[in-house]
C-alpha cells in the first residue's frame, strides 16, 4: 500500500479524479517516490489544475503531501496517508486539511464539499 500512495506515477492505477476526466495530463518532477516527487495535473473543469509535492515520507507510515491547486480556484492544502498494521492487513487514512479563503467559503455556502470530495477519496480507497 504504501509504495502506491508513495509513487506518484502509480496513482494512475488508482486516482479518482483520473477516472473522472481520463483525458488529464500529468508531468512529474523531482525523484520517482519520496520526499520531493511532484505530480502536476490539467484536467477538465471537474478536476481542474494544480500540484502536489511529497514533503514527507515515513515507509509503512506516513505520506504527507502539499496541494497547490490553481483551477477552478487557488488554494493551498495538506493531504496525507497514514498507514497502520492491522493483524494480516493495513488501515489506510487519507485525509486533507487547509485554509478556506473567501472564495471558497463563499462555494461551501452552496455546496457540500464534504459530500463532493468524500466520494471521490471512497473510490481511491479502493487500491
Amino acid at each position: 500500500m504504501f509504495a502506491q500512495v508513495n509513487e506518484l506515477r502509480k496513482w494512475e492505477a488508482w486516482n479518482p479524479w483520473g477516472k473522472i476526466d481520463p483525458a488529464m495530463k500529468s508531468t512529474y518532477e523531482g525523484p520517482p517516490a519520496g520526499i520531493g516527487a511532484i505530480n502536476r495535473w490539467a484536467g477538465n473543469n471537474k478536476v481542474g489544475e494544480g500540484s502536489m509535492t511529497i514533503t514527507e515520507s515515513r515507509p509503512n507510515e506516513l505520506v504527507r503531501f502539499r496541494l497547490e491547486f490553481l483551477k477552478p480556484f487557488k488554494g493551498t492544502s495538506t493531504a496525507e496517508f497514514t498507514f497502520k498494521p492491522e493483524g494480516s492487513q493495513t488501515v489506510v487514512t487519507w485525509s486533507m486539511s487547509g485554509k478556506n479563503n473567501f472564495m471558497a467559503k463563499a462555494v461551501g455556502l452552496f455546496m457540500d464539499c464534504d459530500k463532493m470530495i468524500g466520494s471521490q477519496f471512497e473510490r481511491g480507497s479502493r487500491i
